[in-house]
């Protein structure tokens, strides 16, 4: 058995999930573009439990999305990972936040690309490469779209962009075989299978030393003004 909470808090939807055995009991969530993750994580980890009638002691793993992403919310989210971790004396557990927005995608074609990309700044975003079984068939990295991104997918097979830099991806090219799913923000319900496998093989992290995966130099992100 595995009682898992997860905590997604790496762009501007501030995400708390808690599974048992990879089966969702309750979640809360907050998508707003003023990063309201400071605020909102322990009184959305507060009411899941609540939810779900729980007590912090009944929980058996702290699952984090690792990044890449907004460096303020990675590290709010992992401060508050590893800080639970230490208090319950549980382990910790890393879900790649590109895998997990993958995993959203329920249905496609065997052979098709599955590319979520997380809005950077300018022109850049945060981006990986899956087939339809989720396996990362191309590396995370930070890049600048121009017309010669992703050319080795868009030429061969059909192509799925989902995510915050999408739209930036939809500008530069004009293709049948490509589909943008624009909607697509990552969520803490998607980690719970994932971080269930993980709890599974043991696959923890070292809490003192774990870093979230920035990918790119600290840039300070403050709150817009309403």
């Amino acid at each position: 058995m595995g009682i898992i909470l997860n905590l997604e808090t790496s762009s501007t939807n501030c995400s708390v999930c808690l599974a048992k055995d990879g089966v969702i009991l309750a979640t809360k969530e907050l998508n707003s573009e003023n990063y309201s993750h400071a605020e909102k994580l322990h009184v959305f980890i507060e009411e899941v439990m609540h939810e779900a009638n729980l007590k912090m002691q009944h929980l058996e793993a702290i699952a984090v999305s690792k990044g890449p992403g907004s460096y303020t919310g990675l590290r709010i989210g992992v401060s508050a990972a590893k800080g639970l971790c230490y208090a319950l004396d549980v382990p910790l557990i890393s879900v790649s936040t590109l895998k997990s927005m993958a995993s959203q995608l329920k249905g496609v074609n065997d052979n098709a690309a599955i590319i979520p990309v997380l809005d950077a700044r300018r022109m850049e975003v945060y981006s990986a490469v899956f087939d339809y079984h989720l396996n990362q068939v191309r590396e995370t990295k930070a890049e600048i779209i121009d017309e010669q991104s992703f050319q080795a997918y868009i030429s061969s097979t059909s192509v799925h962009f989902l995510g915050s830099g999408a739209e930036k991806i939809k500008g530069f090219f004009n293709s049948n075989n490509l589909i943008f799913h624009l909607d697509i923000v990552p969520s803490a319900k998607e980690m719970a299978t994932i971080s269930f496998d993980k709890f599974k093989k043991k696959d923890f992290e070292d809490v003192a030393y774990f870093e979230p995966y920035y990918l790119k130099d600290f840039v300070l992100q403050t709150k817009r003004d309403k």
